[in-house]
Parts: structure tokens; sequence; C-alpha cells
């Protein structure tokens, strides 16, 4: 059945963008959200004081809009949350949590710039060295060690 049903749908020649809105209703639907580990000229890492998280401390990061491409999100959210400016420049991990059908996109970048300036999600910001990290949740921190690892390669 799937394969006859294949074959109809290739058979019709629909516009791309007709085929992409039939795919999305049929498909579930999963959140993707991008963190950074964005470093400084010392290679202290960049993390957020969140108003709105248990571990009020974590890397940046965020959600996709749509047509946006993943580095571009992160700079965004980085700018919008914050008013810094970073270069988001390499991919280090892909996760998925099937539980609340999230894919999270990890990057590494460098800050360019910028003034802090508060927001009603970020309260304070600051640059941690490895030893001196404030308490996060298990998986920043192994994101963390992942990228000072490929850094020191």
């Amino acid at each position: 059945m799937k394969r006859l049903l294949a074959k109809i749908y290739q058979a019709l020649h629909l516009p791309k963008n007709l085929q992409l809105s039939i795919m999305r209703f049929f498909q579930d639907q999963f959140l993707v959200g991008v963190t950074g580990i964005i470093f400084n000229d010392k290679n202290e890492i960049l993390l957020f004081k969140h108003t709105y998280r248990s571990h009020a401390w974590s890397l940046p990061g965020g959600y996709l809009k749509s047509g946006e491409h993943p580095r571009e999100a992160l700079e965004r959210e980085i700018k919008e949350e914050s008013g810094l400016v970073v270069s988001v420049d390499e991919s280090l991990k892909t996760r998925t949590d099937r539980d609340t059908a999230r894919l999270d996109m990890c990057y590494i970048g460098v800050l360019i710039g910028g003034d802090f300036a508060p927001t009603s999600e970020v309260s304070e910001y600051g640059f941690f060295t490895q030893d001196k990290l404030p308490l996060l949740r298990k998986n920043q921190v192994f994101l963390i060690d992942e990228a000072l690892k490929q850094l020191h390669s």
C-alpha cells in the first residue's frame, strides 16, 4: 500500500511547497533548538543567568524560526536575550529528546562584541573557566567538555 501511495505521489508532480505542506501535515512535528558554547578571547565560556530556569545559569540558546539556519538562530537568540554579538562557526553535536519531540543542535562560536543589557529572559551573564563553572545541568557540562576537547585538539 505504501509503495502504491508513493508512486501516485510521485506521478502527481506537485509543486515543491505543496509537497512540503502535505508532508508537514502527515509528519510528527519537532521543536528544533540551538545551544551555544561561546568563547571569549581567553577561552572562557559564556553563560547566562536565566530568569525562568530551575538551574539559573546555563549555556545560551533558543529555538529556530521557520526558514532560519541554526547558526543564524543562535546568533539571533543571543543578541535578543543579551545584546551580545557572537559568531557561530562550528557544529559540535546534535541531540534528540524523544520525550519532548525536540532536536537540539549545539554549536561552538566566539564573542565579537556588543554591550550586555538585561532582558526578561536573562538577568546576568558571565564568562567562566572550566574549573570555575557555576552549577549546570550534566548535559551542558558534557557539551562544554566536548567543546574544550575540540578546541585543544
